[in-house]
């Protein structure tokens, strides 16, 4: 399971025009998520299945 070159990559709400921290993702299909810099897009992708990014994103909510 990869995202293909044409895949429609959206940023974070965290990241700015200022340098900030500039983080892109994907969905790929319905059970994965995909995460790259958008600096360095040609470094690849960090792709999580769907129940991992979850915890991952409960576990962030929860530090908030």
């Amino acid at each position: 399971m990869t995202a293909s070159p044409t895949t429609a990559w959206f940023k974070s709400s965290y990241s700015n025009n200022s340098g900030g921290q500039c983080v892109e993702g994907t969905y790929v299909g319905l059970r994965a998520m995909a995460i790259r810099d958008s600096k360095d897009p040609s470094r690849g992708a960090f792709l999580f299945r769907a129940h991992p990014w979850k915890a991952f994103l409960d576990s962030v909510k929860r530090q908030s």
